[in-house]
C-alpha cells in the first residue's frame, strides 16, 4: 500500500512470470537487466523487482525516453537527452556501444538512418519535435558517442555503413551449399554477404528460402500436405540469434552457414556470455546480451519480436514441421547449431 504496509496480494508464479516478461517483451530498448524474486517482509510475501542501471543510456520505452521530474515523470526533451548521453560509462560499456576510432560521421548513411530506422525507433511526436540536431538524434539512438564527440559506435558501423568490413573484418556472413555430407564434397552454391546489417539479414534469408524445397504428400489424407525440408521461421530465428549474439572482438571470422545434404550448420563466433553458461544455454529464462544495443536495433527493425524467444520459437517450429529439435554445440569460442531435415517425406508408391 502507499503507506508501506503489505497489500497481501498473492505472489504466485504467474505474477512473477508477468513481472519477468517486462525485460523480454521488446518494449524497452536496449533490453534491461532485471531480476524478479519473492521475499518475506513484515510477515507478508512481496515481489521484488531489481533493475540495474543501463550501460548505454538513454533507454526507450515504446519509442519514448521517460525521465522523473520531482514526483512526476515526463518525456525527455532535447536537453534531457543531452544530459543522459553524457552519463554513458565508456570503460565498461558493451562492444556495440564503444567508439569505432577508425570511423567518421561521413561514413554513416544518414539518409537511410532518417528514412528507415528513426521512424521505427522513436515515437512520432518526438520525431516531430524539430529542436534536435542530427547529431543529437544519433547520440540518443547510440550511433555516436555524443553530439560534441560524433565518433560512430560499433553499432553504427554495423547498421549504418555500407562497408562495415572496412572497420570490423568479421562483419559478414558466409554461405556454402555442398552436394554431400562433408566440406570436401562438391560445392553447389557459395556466397558472401556484406553491407548494412538489415540488408545482409534479408539477403541471407532470401538465399536460405531459395534452397529450401517443399515436399508434397498427396496420399496421407484427402487434401495435399506440404512440408518444408526446414521450417523457414526456425532458420530465421537461429540465424538472427547468431547475428545478435556473435562477438566481433579477437576474431575476424564471419557467421558461417553450411547447407549439407543431410543437415544445416550455423556457426557463430563467440561462446555464451553473462548469466548464460554452457550448462544452461537454451533454457527458458536464461538470457543475456553481448550486444544489447544491437539487440534493440533488431527489435526496432522487426527482426526480433520478443527478446529471448528465438531458440524456443525455433524448437516449436521444428516440432510442428516434423523436424528433430535443433542441436547446439556450445563452446567458449563459438556456438554451432545443427538443423536436421523434416522426417515426413513423400513416399514412393
Amino acid at each position: 500500500m502507499d503507506n508501506g504496509t503489505p497489500s497481501h496480494v498473492p505472489i504466485d508464479d504467474q505474477l512473477l512470470l508477468t513481472l519477468s516478461d517486462i525485460k523480454t517483451d521488446g518494449k524497452i530498448v536496449p533490453p534491461p537487466s532485471i531480476t524478479v524474486e519473492k521475499r518475506l517482509l513484515k510477515g507478508a510475501e512481496i515481489a521484488v523487482v531489481t533493475v540495474r542501471p543501463a550501460d548505454s543510456p538513454p533507454v526507450r520505452y515504446d519509442g519514448r525516453i521517460w525521465i522523473r521530474v520531482g514526483p512526476q515523470r515526463d518525456i525527455a526533451n532535447a536537453q534531457d537527452e543531452r544530459i543522459l548521453n553524457e552519463k554513458r560509462r565508456f570503460r565498461d560499456q558493451p562492444f556495440d556501444a564503444r567508439p569505432c576510432s577508425s570511423a567518421e560521421l561521413g561514413d554513416l548513411d544518414l539518409s537511410w538512418y532518417a528514412e528507415n530506422y528513426l521512424p521505427t525507433a522513436v515515437a512520432l511526436e518526438v520525431l516531430e519535435a524539430n529542436e534536435r540536431t542530427i547529431e543529437e538524434r544519433l547520440a540518443s539512438t547510440r550511433m555516436i558517442l555524443s553530439p560534441t564527440e560524433p565518433t560512430p559506435t560499433n553499432l553504427a558501423v554495423l547498421t549504418l555503413t555500407t562497408q562495415p568490413r572496412d572497420f570490423l573484418p568479421g562483419a559478414y556472413v558466409q554461405f556454402l551449399r555442398v552436394a554431400g555430407k562433408g566440406l570436401a564434397d562438391e560445392p553447389l552454391d557459395a556466397a558472401e554477404f556484406e553491407g548494412r546489417l538489415a540488408d545482409v539479414i534479408r539477403r541471407v534469408e532470401e538465399k536460405l528460402d531459395s534452397h529450401n524445397r517443399t515436399a508434397v504428400d498427396f496420399r496421407s489424407g484427402s487434401t495435399e500436405k506440404r512440408t518444408q525440408l526446414y521450417p523457414l521461421v526456425a532458420l530465421q530465428q537461429l540465424f538472427r540469434n547468431a547475428v545478435m549474439h556473435r562477438t566481433y572482438e579477437h576474431t575476424n571470422s564471419p557467421i558461417r552457414i553450411t547447407w549439407y545434404e543431410d543437415r544445416i550448420e550455423i556457426i557463430s563466433p563467440g561462446g555464451p556470455v553473462g548469466m548464460v553458461t554452457r550448462e544452461n544455454f537454451g533454457t527458458p529464462g536464461f538470457t543475456d546480451y553481448r550486444n544489447p544495443n544491437l539487440a534493440g536495433f533488431l527489435r526496432e527493425m522487426g527482426f526480433a519480436q520478443r527478446f529471448g524467444a528465438g531458440i524456443a520459437t525455433a524448437r516449436r517450429e521444428c516440432e510442428r514441421n516434423g523436424n528433430p529439435p535443433p542441436e547446439f554445440d556450445v563452446q567458449d569460442a563459438f556456438i554451432r547449431v545443427t538443423l536436421w531435415p523434416a522426417t515426413t517425406e513423400e513416399k514412393a508408391p
